[in-house]
């Protein structure tokens, strides 16, 4: 999960690179994105999952086209578009509403107990709202500069001028919120794909394909006549693209089904306030932004939130593996009463339980 909080913040700069340099549609990229993902995520699911066949039923289609709606179309282009209206402030801020919007869907939809009255519930609560809280900080709160490095580098070519504070933050923070949304139903349906659609290769496949025809719908819609917006040349545009596809979208469904499956949808939701942190970081080094004593604070809190709740999930699943196996010895224990076999089994299953 660490590993996809860093490609999603690559990405996140190479769309600032991308939309201050080349002025190309955030929306064109998205598609292009989802349509490369599905290039090489195709063949990828066949070669790693041929032997064990997977049976792709009408459910499975309908579940990922889901995926690929909220994960992915929807998803990335109430992104951009908030990015567009509100900057990227605003619009980063609100995936720290993730977490706890994950928390309350998988809640409602049984993925995940609340156990307010544990230990472990208690973790996982306030770990939560930690990490929005940090979040909220390193964001607004800005306080002192602090120059520990500097690199000098700025790959921006020019500076976008600020936006004015008015009723386009107002509609921008609303579709981020949407954004955070969508990125949290989407976790839900593939914890519930999951279930009865434990091939992962092949469930991020069908969900690039579902999501790049929805793109490129949705692209030709907005830019209909604009052609030079579809045009890719051997620039930042084309390795934004393929890295966003194969690496962002391909390679990071994998790892998220994967994680979804083991540990929940909560799990995977936690590790987003860490996005902010590595765009905050990458930012300083690249595009020669200041960093802030609210962001190094604000970032303290989110890693200490993180392990809260890492600990709670942890010590929850402790206890299940605890109490699994002695559920299974209690049955054959009774299975070995009532058919009254010999006393030095049950002795045996006795001192082991």
């Amino acid at each position: 999960m660490v590993v996809v909080q860093v490609s999603y913040a690559v990405v996140s700069i190479l769309y600032k690179l991308v939309a201050n340099n080349n002025g190309m549609s955030l929306c064109v990229l998205v598609a292009y994105r989802y349509l490369f993902a599905s290039i090489f995520m195709v063949p990828l699911a066949y070669f790693a999952e041929r032997k064990s066949k997977p049976k792709i039923t009408a459910e499975v289609l309908f579940q990922a086209f889901l995926c690929g709606l909220f994960g992915a179309t929807l998803q990335q282009n109430l992104y951009v578009e908030a990015v567009v209206l509100a900057g990227v402030t605003y619009a980063t801020v609100m995936y720290n509403f993730i977490p706890g919007a994950t928390f309350i869907l998988a809640v409602c939809f049984g993925l995940e107990r609340l156990n307010i009255g544990t230990l472990s519930g208690k973790a996982k609560v306030i770990g939560t709202l930690m990490g929005i809280s940090g979040a909220m900080i390193l964001t607004f709160y800005k306080s002192t500069e602090i120059h520990l490095w500097s690199t000098h580098v700025n790959l921006l070519k020019h500076h976008l001028q600020p936006q004015n504070v008015s009723a386009n933050n107002i509609w921008g923070s609303s579709l981020a919120l949407g954004t955070c949304i969508s990125y949290s139903i989407w976790l839900i349906i593939q914890a519930k794909m999951s279930e009865k659609f434990p091939w992962h290769y092949t469930s991020a496949a069908l969900m690039s394909v579902m999501a790049s025809i929805q793109s490129i719908i949705f692209a030709l819609c907005v830019e209909r006549g604009d052609w030079n917006q579809w045009k890719l040349g051997w620039d930042i545009k084309l390795f934004t693209a393929l890295f966003a596809g194969v690496v962002a979208s391909g390679i990071v469904w994998v790892m998220i089904a994967w994680c979804v499956r083991i540990k929940g949808p909560l799990y995977a939701s936690v590790f987003n306030p860490l996005f902010l942190v590595l765009v905050a970081i990458g930012g300083s080094l690249l595009l020669d932004e200041t960093l802030h004593l609210g962001s190094v604070i604000g970032s303290l809190i989110i890693v200490i939130g993180l392990y809260i709740v890492l600990w709670g999930k942890g010590r929850e699943l402790k206890k299940i593996i605890e109490v699994q196996p002695l559920e299974i010895i209690t049955t054959k224990l009774q299975d070995a009463k009532s058919l009254e076999i010999d006393d030095n089994i049950v002795v045996k299953e006795n001192n082991y339980l």
